[in-house]
C-alpha cells in the first residue's frame, strides 16, 4: 500500500531527498534497478544537507524581523506567565495587579500635570511696546469677562508693577522679571511681600511653566492691585528716621 502524499513543500522536499539518496546510491555504485543498498550515515547525511539547502525550500521562511517579532512574544509570554505564576491569583490577580498600576499613574497625572521643562532663564515681564497700568488693567478686566483667566492674571501681573514704576517705588527697568519686580516692591512695600511674591509665582506658573489660571487666581492678583492702590510705602530715608529718633528717645 502507497504511503500518503505529503502537500506542498514538505512533499517536494520529500521527493527531492529520495532523489538524493537514489543518487548517492548510484555513487556507491548501485543501480535503480537493483534491489536497495544500505547507505553509509555520513554520505547520506550529507546528500540530505546538500538537497535541504537549496533556496527553493526557504521561499516561505520567515524574515528576520518576523523571526525577531517571534522571539519577543515569545519572551512577553514567557515573562507574563512567570508573573501570574508569582501573584496570588494567577492571571486574575496579575490583571488586578497591572489596573491597579495604571490607576496610580493615573491619578498621578491628573494631580501633578503634564510635566514641563521650565526654562533655564525667566524672560522679561513686559514682552511688547510700553503701555500704562489703566492699559494693563483694561486690557486684564477684557479677558476676565471673557473667561481668559491666563491673558487676565498676566495682564493684571503688568499692571501691578507699572503702577509701581509710575509712582517711582520701582525704577523702570527694560528686562525686569516677575520675581525681581516682586522682591524690589516687597523692600518698600513690606507688608505685602509675601503676597507679592506669591502673584510672582503664579504669574511664571501660567507663562512659562504650563499652569493653567483659574478664577480664584486672577481674582487674588486683582484683590493685590487695589490693595497696593491704597497702600503707603515704607521709604528708607523714613525707616533711618524712625529708627534714630527710637535711639534718641531711649534712656541713657
Amino acid at each position: 500500500m502507497a504511503a500518503p502524499a505529503l502537500p506542498g513543500a514538505a512533499g517536494s522536499a520529500v521527493r527531492r531527498l529520495v532523489g538524493a539518496a537514489d543518487k548517492a546510491v548510484l555513487a556507491l555504485g548501485g543501480s535503480g534497478d537493483e534491489p536497495p543498498v544500505t547507505i553509509p550515515r555520513d554520505p547520506a547525511r550529507e546528500a540530505a544537507r546538500r538537497e535541504l539547502s537549496k533556496g527553493m525550500y526557504h521561499e516561505n521562511d520567515p524574515s528576520l524581523l518576523q523571526r525577531a517579532l517571534n522571539a519577543f512574544w515569545d519572551w512577553v509570554g514567557r515573562l507574563l506567565s512567570s508573573a501570574a505564576s508569582a501573584t496570588p491569583g494567577g492571571t486574575l490577580g496579575l490583571v488586578v495587579v497591572i489596573l491597579f498600576v495604571v490607576a496610580v499613574l493615573a491619578a498621578l497625572w491628573w494631580r501633578l500635570g503634564t510635566p514641563r521643562r521650565r526654562p533655564t532663564s525667566t524672560p522679561a515681564l513686559f514682552d511688547d511696546r510700553p503701555r500704562s497700568a489703566g492699559e494693563h488693567r483694561a486690557a486684564s478686566e477684557a479677558h476676565a469677562a471673557q473667561g481668559h483667566w491666563n491673558q487676565a492674571l498676566q495682564e493684571r501681573m503688568r499692571a501691578i508693577v507699572r503702577s509701581l514704576e509710575e509712582r517711582a517705588l520701582l525704577d523702570v527697568r527694560p528686562g525686569r522679571t516677575a520675581d525681581e519686580a516682586a522682591a524690589e516692591a516687597g523692600r518698600t512695600l513690606p507688608s505685602h511681600t509675601d503676597r507679592l511674591r506669591s502673584a510672582a509665582q503664579e504669574f511664571d506658573d501660567v507663562t512659562y511653566g504650563g499652569r493653567a489660571a483659574s478664577q480664584r487666581s486672577y481674582q487674588r492678583i486683582a484683590e493685590l492691585d487695589r490693595d497696593l492702590e491704597r497702600s503707603r510705602p515704607v521709604l528708607a530715608n523714613s525707616a533711618t528716621s524712625t529708627a534714630h529718633n527710637t535711639r534718641q528717645g531711649a534712656p541713657e
